[in-house]
């Protein structure tokens, strides 16, 4: 059963307003309820302030780094509801009179990403011909003359890892970028950064494409399509929406994933300035207007001259090897999304190539965290649904693979089957360890499996000393959970941190 969501005005300028579309708008005296004080949310609150708006804030929790960010925003004006006078109005109708008190007088709603479409607030606003903004939103409205252009990117799995590698390219061209959106960073704080930048290279998440209409991206990309957050989003139809905007109003390049039709089709159904090019990118060898891998040079022959005849070489794969281990194919994925988008922003091959080869992942991406024996433990626990688990898997073989967590509804039976030939064994952990074990006795019954109940901070320990026993040289022992980590650790780089921890711990490092 899917969630009903009420669908909200985004994107409508508030009555009674002229066009809020630049920093030097009129945005003095627009009362604004700000839902969630997380540092998005902060620093959109932050920004209203300083423009005159009149702000009301609404946070639930509790956190010293909300205390503090309430104390700040109480000194410059803000009005706050927090605590059980927040939960009253959140959490009943929005019908209700604790929700008549909250919206009362309000003219814009912003909202922070993690807040569902159908919370009773949205609904309440919508009922009142009250807009939502999300925070991505009021960034690019909030923009000062002159801007720097945004490339945007989103996808299931990768979208960090690639908008890192854009801005490693943009630097290796010289130009002041920056990495913003969801990978940290609130877009807020470098559009309205006293210090222009040249460029912004924008992760986007479905929560946050959801809410915004206005954005115009240079470039943009969405790297693959896989059921995810659809209790969010209600549907698998509204999740696909929601990463089809990522496209909407693009000036350049809508660039798409070759191996990925939905992609493709997000492109075809996007609204586009006139002139935008559709652009993909391939594990293969690139067609027109492509980018792809030719003999392992990363090959482009979509912003070439005479690209029915010639490509221009923007590196090769392996410039993105990382210790011992080649990197795996969707690692090569993302380099391709990535020097199409750069490209597509006007960047030279060598500034592509130069970019790709500097660029340093994030931890607890297939990141290789010892090799002893000839066996090499690798540390992927950024994995955390069964598409990224999936690519992760593909990149080796055999495999002792670590895996289970916190499932989140997702079924795992498509990502066993596919992998079962390349499984030496599984050791599972986490709360829906049960569900792998049952696909595997489906799909795997002769791959030999090892069940670790416990839970506590010596579990790591006890799934290492289970994978040892499995590994044979020439194996890779591969922590690629396929779940969330919450039913356990803090997040995902807990989990790695634990995992690696345990590994040097029996490898005597």
């Amino acid at each position: 059963m899917t969630e009903h969501v009420t669908h909200v005005a985004c994107g409508e300028t508030p009555p009674g307003h002229g066009p809020l579309d630049h920093a030097g708008a009129e945005w003095a005296g627009l009362r604004v309820l700000v839902t969630g004080l997380g540092v998005s949310g902060f620093a959109a609150a932050d920004a209203l302030l300083e423009r005159g708006a009149v702000v009301r804030a609404v946070d639930s929790g509790e956190s010293e780094q909300l205390t503090e960010r309430c104390r700040i925003l109480e000194i410059l004006g803000a009005e706050l509801v927090l605590a059980g006078d927040a939960r009253a109005a959140l959490e009943e109708s929005e019908s209700s009179e604790a929700m008549d008190r909250l919206l009362d007088g309000v003219e814009l709603v912003v909202t922070s990403p993690g807040w569902r479409p159908s919370s009773p607030v949205f609904v309440a606003a919508a009922a009142r011909g009250i807009p939502v903004w999300g925070e991505v939103e009021l960034a690019w409205r909030m923009r000062p003359e002159g801007a720097a252009p945004w490339v945007t990117i989103t996808g299931t799995n990768g979208k960090t890892t690639t908008v890192q590698m854009l801005d490693a390219i943009f630097t290796a061209a010289g130009l002041r970028s920056r990495a913003v959106g969801n990978v940290g960073t609130p877009i807020m704080e470098a559009v309205l950064d006293p210090q222009p930048y040249d460029v912004l290279a924008v992760e986007l998440s479905s929560f946050q494409l959801h809410w915004q209409r206005s954005v115009s991206p240079l470039a943009s990309a969405c790297l693959n399509v896989a059921p995810d957050h659809v209790d969010w989003h209600g549907s698998l139809e509204e999740y696909r929406a929601a990463k089809g905007r990522v496209y909407e109003n693009t000036h350049v390049a809508c660039v798409y994933n070759v191996q990925d039709p939905m992609t493709e089709q997000l492109v075809v159904d996007a609204d586009v300035v006139e002139g935008c090019r559709a652009v993909g990118f391939t594990l293969g060898t690139p067609g027109l207007s492509m980018v792809g891998v030719v003999e392992g040079i990363l090959a482009d022959r979509a912003f070439v001259e005479n690209r029915q005849t010639s490509a221009a070489e923007l590196g090769t794969v392996a410039d993105l090897r990382r210790g011992t281990v080649d990197p795996p194919a969707h690692v090569v994925a993302n380099a391709l999304a990535a020097a199409a988008l750069a490209r597509a922003a006007g960047v030279s091959p060598v500034a592509v190539r130069d970019g790709l080869r500097a660029f340093t992942p994030e931890a607890h991406r297939i990141a290789e965290v010892a090799v002893e024996g000839d066996v090499t433990w690798i540390d992927d626990s950024k994995a955390t649904n069964p598409h990224a688990a999936a690519a992760s898997l593909r990149a080796f073989d055999p495999v002792v693979w670590i895996a289970g967590g916190l499932l989140k509804g997702a079924d795992v039976d498509e990502l066993v089957a596919e992998n079962a030939g390349r499984l030496r064994g599984v050791v599972l952990l986490g709360r829906d360890r049960a569900r792998i074990a049952e696909a595997l006795a489906r799909h795997a019954p002769d791959v030999p499996t090892i069940d670790v109940a416990t839970t506590d901070t010596g579990a790591m320990a006890e799934v290492v000393d289970a994978a040892a026993t499995l590994a044979r040289p020439g194996d890779v022992v591969l922590l690629a959970p396929a779940a969330a980590s919450m039913d356990m650790f803090r997040n995902y780089e807990v989990r790695g941190e634990r995992f690696a921890e345990a590994v040097r711990a029996r490898l005597g490092r």
